[in-house]
């Protein structure tokens, strides 16, 4: 991959990513019957070009972003949460949740209803914490969840831990679990594939000699944020914290 300087090189406007890293043409949008907010936080929100809501947005038909911190007097949240044909949740862990990977397929399409709608806060955790602790009207949500057994390939963000997920993974999660109870029908095989070359990319630049970023290492486990708490087996069912 060819370095350009920063000046020179022009920027996609539809991945928010520069010309020589865009993955645009790895974009294959599917249609889903569950509807997904991605509330992002606006640090991410400037950061978007490493993040992964904005790749999620644009693979989904589906979805839209809406930025902020403290959502409880949105217009567009509360239209959605007010309109009584819509079942809206919170993809959010903690222990009392509705968990997708234990239920039974009946009983999950009994809860998600015929228009649901699933919020997911896109940050930090620290910083979803706090959109969650401002925003009332998300605390009032059922929170739905998953269990989860692999380790995030978002390997250049620093994770609590190394089994946490990014956005796009996460709902890849959600809609693999939502298709096997037979809610979700679209094909999801190549949902990750712009997110893995947004990865591949990255590594690349790294490890290019004539990148200014350039991290000389035979191996690259050494570039890699891998740094995550000591307690390895979990899933990510977490405390739900009180509000």
């Amino acid at each position: 991959m060819q370095i350009e300087n920063k000046e020179t090189r022009g920027k996609c406007y539809k991945c928010m990513r520069s010309s020589c890293t865009c993955v645009c043409e790895y974009i294959n949008p599917i249609s889903t019957k569950t509807h997904f907010i991605i509330l992002m936080h606006p640090k991410e929100y400037k950061k978007e070009k490493k993040g992964t809501g904005h790749i999620t947005n644009l693979q989904l038909e589906n979805s839209e972003i809406i930025v902020g911190v403290d959502f409880t007097n949105n217009n567009r949240v509360n239209e959605i949460l007010a309109n009584e044909k819509n079942t809206a949740f919170l993809l959010y862990p903690g222990n009392d949740n509705f968990n997708l990977s234990t239920k039974k397929n009946e009983e999950i399409n009994s809860f998600m209803g015929e228009n649901p709608h699933i919020f997911i806060l896109d940050a930090t955790w620290p910083c979803a914490r706090k959109m969650l602790k401002l925003s009332k009207n998300l605390q009032k949500l059922k929170r739905v969840s998953f269990d989860n057994e692999i380790k995030s390939k978002f390997i250049f963000k620093q994770q609590p831990e190394s089994l946490c997920l990014s956005t796009i993974e996460s709902v890849h999660t959600v809609l693999n679990l939502l298709k096997k109870s037979g809610l979700e029908q679209s094909d999801t095989n190549n949902f990750l594939v712009p997110f893995e070359k947004m990865i591949a990319f990255q590594l690349e630049y790294l490890l290019n000699p004539d990148s200014k970023h350039y991290r000389a290492a035979e191996n690259k486990e050494v570039l890699l944020k891998t740094k995550y708490k000591k307690n390895k087996v979990r899933n990510t069912i977490f405390e739900q914290e009180k509000m």
